[in-house]
């Protein structure tokens, strides 16, 4: 059964991101609004340098059945995540991310170097991250809900139907006019989609 919710956020680490879906959610387990150390209001830790330290904190949390959402960069650590302790992820829900295949080849913006430029106080270790997942993707055989837009640049809908066709078990929801700060401008579209795929009845 069910007992956590790791909400994991994008490359800029903002842990409000989730929060107007989080609460609307009925699900009664403990939410764990995760935060990358050294972003947004996050405090650096110096045990942290790259997304493999970031997957090591996140696993550390997993100690009993888990629900794991997460946006954008964030969709990459949970994927991975879920593949080292997949007997206690029940679920999967992973909005406009890249999922560890390849955005540009499937039409995404390069959106490295303007983040680069716009948060140079940031470690450059997230947004180099290339992580390719794909051959790894059907191990996960929980319920994977994926959440797009249709108007996002950074990952497009051809990214969601790419990741639908490689999880052994998804559904994808496109939201109309949805960007990729889709989390936040329809949260009450998404709020009841995410309650159908935690109760299963999506």
């Amino acid at each position: 059964m069910l007992s956590q919710l790791i909400f994991l956020p994008g490359a800029l680490g903002r842990t409000a991101q989730w929060r107007p879906i989080s609460t609307q959610l009925a699900h009664s387990g403990e939410r764990i609004h995760f935060g990358w150390p050294g972003f947004g209001s996050t405090p650096s830790d110096p045990l942290v340098s790259g997304i493999d330290d970031l997957v090591r904190l996140v696993v550390a949390r997993i100690n009993k059945p888990t629900a794991l959402l997460a946006q954008s960069m964030g969709g990459v650590v949970a994927i991975r995540a879920a593949l080292e302790k997949p007997a206690l992820i029940t679920h999967l829900v992973l909005a406009v991310t890249s999922g560890g295949v390849d955005v540009r080849g499937l039409g995404g913006a390069d959106w490295r170097p303007a983040f680069r430029q716009a948060n140079p106080h940031l470690p450059e270790w997230f947004s180099s991250d290339q992580h390719e997942l794909s051959d790894r993707l059907a191990e996960l055989t929980m319920p994977v809900l994926l959440l797009w837009g249709d108007s996002d640049p950074i990952s497009p809908v051809s990214v969601g139907k790419r990741l639908a066709g490689l999880f052994p078990q998804a559904e994808l929801h496109v939201v109309s006019a949805g960007d990729h700060d889709l989390l936040e401008t329809h949260a009450a579209i998404l709020a009841p989609i995410i309650n159908a795929h935690l109760s299963g009845k999506g």
